[in-house]
């Protein structure tokens, strides 16, 4: 099962290196980052391309909730989407 993991900034000025060592810490084989980007935007790049990576038993991690949907109500629909994925196949 690959470990795929994503991280966001929300400036280009903000470094990534202390969330990417928490998910290579954590086991991540390849990571997604995601530089000044909303998480209030769905169409985050590197959050589409994580997505597309991920395949049925692939492991996610993220560092929190909040680095991929700046909403609760973004949340819930990710949650849901990325459960859906795995009860379908």
């Amino acid at each position: 099962m690959p470990v795929i993991g994503y991280a966001r900034v929300s400036t280009r000025e903000q470094n990534p290196q202390a969330q990417a060592a928490e998910l290579r810490a954590a086991g991540a084989e390849q990571i997604f980052t995601d530089r000044g980007e909303s998480s209030r935007e769905a169409a985050q790049p590197q959050w589409v391309a994580c997505r597309a990576q991920l395949q049925p038993g692939d492991i996610l991690v993220i560092r929190a909730l909040d680095r991929v949907a700046g909403e609760e109500r973004m949340a819930i629909e990710i949650i849901r989407e990325l459960g859906g994925a795995r009860r379908e196949n």
